[in-house]
């Protein structure tokens, strides 16, 4: 009887996502991020993309993946960091990204994929508050790995329903 009260109790973390777990670690202009293996689907090296006019300036365009076509997001302009120019360590990591009306399908560039990491939970901090006006909520925690910090991104969170639209219309 006392076991089934325990269970039933609610989680202080309730409707939080997990966060222990293994992330898949990259770099982008000079920082390292992170992103639940999960979310990842496939890593492919840097490919010709088709640019489609009329989407935001992070959309690059899309590329023909194995027949499926799959649009692609430039993180750093996501992020608004400068661009820079694409090197033999850049590459596309392909992932599902839950949007409104389903999943997508999408690739995003970053400058270097490094290692997956089995982040523990005890190691994830919560995101700093940086002030009212700045939104962190694309930012799962920050998390203590390797002597540094890896920023943990909710990538269903990076892009806005509004991108998303944009981005499946682009595809």
């Amino acid at each position: 009887m006392q076991t089934e009260m325990i269970e039933r109790q609610e989680s202080p973390l309730a409707g939080v996502p997990a966060r222990e777990g293994k992330y898949l670690t990259f770099s982008l202009a000079g920082e390292e991020y992170g992103i639940g293996i999960l979310k990842v689907k496939e890593i492919i090296g840097m490919m010709p993309v088709t640019h489609v006019p009329r989407t935001p300036e992070f959309v690059k365009g899309v590329v023909n993946l194995r027949g499926k076509v799959i649009p692609v997001v430039d993180l750093r302009l996501r992020f608004a960091l400068e661009a820079a120019a694409y090197t033999e360590r850049t590459c596309i990591i392909v992932v599902e990204v839950a949007g409104a009306n389903g999943s997508v399908m999408m690739g995003i560039v970053v400058d270097a994929v490094s290692e997956v990491l089995n982040i523990r939970g005890a190691d994830i901090e919560n995101t700093p508050a940086f002030g009212v006006r700045l939104n962190t909520d694309f930012i799962l925690g920050m998390a203590k790995a390797a002597g540094g910090i890896k920023i943990l991104l909710d990538i269903d969170k990076v892009l806005s329903s509004e991108d998303i639209v944009a981005i499946r219309h682009a595809a």
